[in-house]
């Protein structure tokens, strides 16, 4: 056997380990509030979220090729950059899963991605070029940067990455002020237990929009992977069948895992939520989720659940969001990509000076 097929197989491992860590990582994503409102118990709400996820990962494949034949140009993707991507991803998933924050793993291998194979083109060209900044346009040059395929990432991750959260706190706020004016003269008790029933449906539809967009990131990092070793033509960038069946099932596994840190994070350290607030986040995010996934953009359900609760939380009671946990939210927010392209790029540069190097740089 090759170093080059054994790195092959590396790669693809250490990418449904990266799914898999995504699963229970995300799993919170998908169940807190229904946990959160007792809806279903925690047990079966990680089964009846693992049985969708899987369910949703066979939704398109728009957000598997804005991966993997989108954001950088094919002749810089090695597999030594793709494994340093899915390292810094996978390092910064778990140190933010042991911390308890909620973040976004979609971002963190974009991140990765991107700082890989910049590190990748620094070195491969003129070694001597600096990185220069011109003000008063604040324009950053350099010859590696142009690996980026600047239009795709401004259009299909950048926007959305800003536009996202900002959606789901404005369409949870506008959801729940919508079933407040049209049940508020409902009993709480009844309230409670028509919306506890209706989770049921709204947490399914979350659940299966998370498996249609997180699913489909690894499906396109495995399917560049093939097709920089040469397994599959780079004509077009068609997803086999088996990568799609493999990632849902890797997806749903992690979900099944639980990520038990994050739920109570989600589920209670934001806002103590009912039956209806529950239901109103999971509507609200679970619509914007499908949506980006139908136009392939690479969302991070984190984001988009997280500011629907405080849009949520927010139209019932300010003082009810607990400002300081969402603080501590959207700072793992800011910094993951910038945090996953340095993690990336340095672990780039490391395995450069292995073996591997003569079989993937």
């Amino acid at each position: 056997m090759s170093i080059a097929l054994i790195l092959l197989l590396f790669v693809v491992i250490i990418a449904y380990i990266f799914e898999y860590i995504n699963g229970f990582h995300d799993s919170a994503n998908a169940i807190a509030t229904v946990i959160s409102t007792k809806a279903l118990s925690p047990r079966v709400a990680i089964l009846y979220a693992a049985s969708l996820d899987f369910t949703g990962a066979f939704f398109g494949t728009h957000v598997a090729q804005t991966i993997g034949a989108g954001m950088v140009s094919g002749e810089y993707i090695t597999q030594l950059v793709i494994m340093a991507a899915l390292l810094g991803a996978v390092l910064w998933n778990i140190t933010t899963w042991l911390l308890g924050l909620p973040s976004s793993s979609s971002h963190a291998l974009i991140g990765g991605l991107l700082g890989a194979a910049i590190t990748h083109a620094a070195m491969e060209l003129d070694r001597h070029y600096e990185l220069v900044i011109m003000l008063p346009s604040f324009k950053i040059s350099h010859p590696a940067l142009d690996v980026v395929n600047l239009h795709t990432v401004f259009d299909k991750i950048i926007i959305p990455m800003i536009a996202s959260p900002i959606l789901g706190f404005f369409v949870g706020f506008a959801v729940i002020f919508i079933l407040l004016s049209i049940f508020h003269r409902m009993r709480p008790e009844a309230l409670n237990r028509l919306f506890r029933k209706l989770q049921l449906f709204s947490s399914g539809f979350l659940a299966f929009s998370h498996g249609s967009n997180d699913a489909q990131k690894t499906m396109g990092i495995i399917t560049l992977s093939l097709m920089t070793y040469g397994v599959i033509s780079g004509e077009s960038f068609k997803i086999p069948t088996w990568v799609i069946c493999t990632c849902a099932l890797a997806l749903a596994s992690g979900t099944m895992t639980g990520g038990w840190k994050i739920i109570r994070t989600m589920s209670s350290k934001v806002i103590k939520m009912k039956p209806i607030h529950g239901f109103s986040v999971e509507v609200a995010s679970a619509s914007i989720i499908l949506t980006a996934s139908h136009f392939g953009f690479p969302v991070s359900t984190t984001h988009i659940i997280s500011t629907a609760i405080v849009g949520v939380g927010s139209m019932v009671k300010a003082s009810a969001v607990k400002w300081g946990m969402v603080k501590n939210i959207v700072s793992a927010w800011i910094f993951t990509i910038p945090i996953c392209m340095t993690l990336s790029a340095i672990i780039y540069f490391l395995l450069m000076h292995t073996p591997l190097a003569n079989a993937g740089g």
